[in-house]
């Protein structure tokens, strides 16, 4: 019996069972996440203690209905401004909040206000700084070492139930928030798909066929496929059930692969529609692609050494070159 077999059968069982004040439920809603966790390595030392902080930027949440939420953790990399600039100038025509959570920052708050001077008018930047990292990378109690339980918590907080992921060194086509909101409708999530950047000259190197291309396709087909979190939206609400994955690494990873644990429960439990065009830009990580054995290894084979070698000069690079 197909997924989409699966899941009619379960929608159909619950109207009979209502009845009864029985409900069948998701297997995601009844795990252990303790059960879930394979080894756990030893906290990381500590970071600075600094004082916790809430900025908000443009008119608060609770004044006006967001149209979309957007969740971004962060290390205050100069990088977001990118994300950010990219965000403003989304074409999605309802208000937008944005909500960062920062982690182990690397910049101060400062990065944020000066882009936030050219925030739209319907735009809200929420910043939430706890003060420390609760990630075990940096000493905390969160398994996962990328952003701790910072999307869960965002996840939560977000003002609209419909809640868009991004990190702060990629950016999206200004049609990203449009497309995914006309594939959400009807559906739990949605995703986009996403172009490759090289990591020195920003530029688009190709577009991802391979890896985050939605379910049961692409490099892990067998696995049920993927999908970048820069690339989903879900419905928060129907979707409550898989918000606290994001702060769950798999059993077999290194603590950094909460996302993979979040797709599959969203591809096996809830019903998911592609917006059919690529409207993220992620960017490469260098390290990761030349380390043998590993999947940006394998990424880089299929893009091909010297195609993306090529692409590391800038635009008016080229353009003088020429």
């Amino acid at each position: 019996m197909s997924i989409i077999d699966r899941r009619q059968l379960a929608t159909l069982a619950n109207r009979f069972l209502r009845r009864f004040d029985v409900e069948l439920v998701r297997p995601s809603e009844m795990w252990r996440i303790t059960s879930m966790l394979g080894y756990e390595p030893p906290p990381g030392p500590r970071g600075p203690g600094r004082p916790g902080a809430l900025h908000v930027f443009g008119p608060p949440p609770g004044d006006i209905t967001m149209g979309f939420s957007v969740v971004m953790p962060s290390i205050l990399r100069s990088t977001i401004a990118d994300a950010l600039h990219s965000i403003f100038a989304q074409d999605f025509p309802g208000p937008v909040q944005t909500l960062i959570g920062i982690d182990q920052p690397v910049n101060d708050i400062g990065v944020v206000a000066d882009i936030c001077r050219d925030r739209p008018p319907h735009h809200t930047v929420m910043v939430l700084d706890p003060g420390y990292s609760n990630s075990t990378r940096h000493g905390g109690p969160c398994p996962d070492r990328i952003g701790g339980g910072l999307r869960t918590t965002l996840s939560y907080l977000a003002a609209n139930r419909r809640v868009a992921y991004i990190d702060d060194d990629n950016w999206w086509a200004p049609n990203h928030l449009s497309a995914l909101a006309a594939a959400l409708d009807g559906f739990d999530w949605a995703w986009s798909r996403r172009y490759y950047v090289h990591h020195m000259s920003l530029r688009t190197v190709c577009e991802d066929v391979w890896d985050s291309v939605g379910p049961h396709a692409g490099t892990y087909a067998d696995e049920g496929g993927w999908v970048d979190p820069n690339c989903l939206a879900i419905d928060k609400v129907r979707c409550e059930a898989v918000l606290r994955w994001w702060g769950v690494p798999q059993r077999q990873g290194d603590g950094r692969d909460a996302d993979r644990n979040v797709y599959r429960i969203l591809n096996n439990e809830f019903s998911g529609n592609g917006t059919g065009v690529a409207s993220v830009y992620y960017v490469l990580n260098e390290p990761a692609l030349i380390e043998r054995g590993t999947d940006g290894q394998l990424r880089m084979d299929r893009i091909g050494r010297a195609r993306y070698d090529s692409f590391a000069k800038t635009a008016t690079e080229h353009q003088t070159d020429a």
